[in-house]
């Protein structure tokens, strides 16, 4: 038994699907303790859209740890706080007119959640929130309020209230009008349910399997809060930092949310930070109604504002959007067409191999499994985890996407025969 089976809890997850040790990693590339190497299409869960170890931010954060600049700071007012105030205003935030307060989080994405929530309810003085079927916003208990899966939620161990989920517009409930719905509920006196003080929504679900809101209906929604005095929570955590392409996936729809959250890639090198933005009217916070001791993580700061500089000056939104095209015509040319049961769907540098209407059960955990045994990094998501998502650093080349590309299809190809012939599977199911 190994050192992680005996004093780990049974609660780890990712290293039950990437068994290897791992003991180094640089660009789209993870080498493990044996000796093999793996292209990595999984970035840490979204937290590494910059790469692994990206020399530029790599070389801001050394020079700070050896200036010995603050290391903790808390809430406190500090040098590298302010560049990173400054740098995000004047790259992220000016140039799309947006005008937001900005309020440190504890280090997780779970924690933005859970203090927009709170503001939400605070400012508007109701306790109900609208979320989506498929939704995922994290794993304390309000953040796992407004997630919608049922394995996650059982975890909580009580009742998780005040939340009423809506119908996200994908699969099966892509004719069903959810804007029209919400609508006939608010207007309902005998509806049942109350005016809620906020919507959340990720733009692209990518935890619920890469389930992509359309244009017209994000601004539908935005319309539908406008009038009926609700805040439009924006979940920019996994999604945003430049993963669909602009540095927030709401662009697309031009709209503007009241209040958003960020973090995984917000900190540039893996490092823990999130935030919430949020409009200064809604600002009504009294000082440490809502804090937390790493709220000011001065090194992931450091990290922010150098991957920022670093975004503007490779060009990388326009990289993202050449990218895009490769991994769109290559999933559909060579992958979607190994079976009419296979459908793909994505944007940006997120994507996803859904095989949920192939005929063999557990398929999808037999493909992420052979990727892993020749070399491929990446995870499943969606409902019974049947979409394969593609998910590499934003930095990858062409040469390293296309060949992640090719061991994926390979996959595919050698899962569909093998159950074809009615061989012995790569796992045991």
């Amino acid at each position: 038994m190994s050192i992680f089976e005996k004093m780990e809890s049974n609660v780890r997850s990712y290293s039950r699907s990437f068994p290897d040790v791992f003991t180094k990693a640089k660009g789209s590339t993870l080498y493990a303790e044996s000796g093999r190497t793996f292209i990595d299409f999984f970035a840490g869960a979204g937290a590494l859209n910059y790469g692994h170890n990206n020399d530029f931010i790599k070389s801001k954060l050394v020079d700070y740890l050896e200036s010995d600049g603050i290391s903790h700071g808390l809430d406190m007012f500090t040098s590298a706080k302010e560049t990173f105030l400054r740098t995000f205003s004047e790259m992220i935030l000016k140039p799309r007119e947006l005008d937001y307060k900005v309020q440190f989080c504890g280090p997780t994405g779970t924690n933005a959640v859970e203090a927009a929530l709170k503001l939400a309810r605070k400012v508007k003085g109701r306790t109900g929130i609208f979320s989506f079927m498929g939704a995922f916003h994290g794993n304390s208990l309000g953040s796992l309020s407004v997630t919608s899966n049922l394995y996650h939620r059982l975890a909580a161990g009580t009742d998780l209230h005040n939340v009423t989920f809506m119908p996200f517009p994908c699969g099966y409930m892509n004719t069903f009008d959810t804007i029209d719905y919400i609508e006939a509920i608010l207007a309902d006196d005998h509806s049942g349910i109350d005016k809620p003080a906020a919507i959340i929504i990720e733009t692209v679900q990518a935890e619920g399997g890469l389930n992509e809101a359309p244009v017209e209906w994000l601004q539908r929604l935005r319309s539908l809060c406008n009038h009926h005095d609700i805040l439009l929570i924006c979940d920019e955590i996994q999604v945003g930092c430049g993963r669909t392409g602009p540095f927030f996936s709401f662009e697309r729809a031009d709209i503007v949310p009241d209040i958003i959250v960020l973090s995984k890639s917000i900190s540039g090198y893996g490092l823990p930070m999130s935030l919430v933005l949020l409009k200064p009217e809604l600002d009504v916070w009294k000082p440490a109604e809502h804090t937390g001791t790493f709220r000011g993580n001065q090194m992931a700061f450091v990290c922010a504002s150098a991957a920022l500089a670093y975004r503007e000056q490779v060009q990388l939104e326009a990289e993202v959007y050449k990218k895009e095209q490769f991994v769109k015509r290559f999933l559909n040319e060579h992958i979607a067409t190994l079976s009419k049961d296979i459908h793909v769907r994505g944007m940006g540098l997120l994507w996803g191999v859904d095989v949920s209407e192939c005929k063999h059960s557990n398929i999808s955990k037999e493909i992420a499994m052979r990727c892993y045994e020749l070399g491929l990094v990446l995870e499943r998501v969606g409902r019974q985890d049947a979409v394969i998502k593609i998910m590499p650093p934003l930095t990858i080349s062409i040469e390293e996407l296309e060949q992640g590309c090719k061991i994926l299809q390979q996959a595919v190809q050698d899962c569909l025969v093998r159950r074809e012939l009615k061989e012995p599977a790569f796992i045991n199911n």
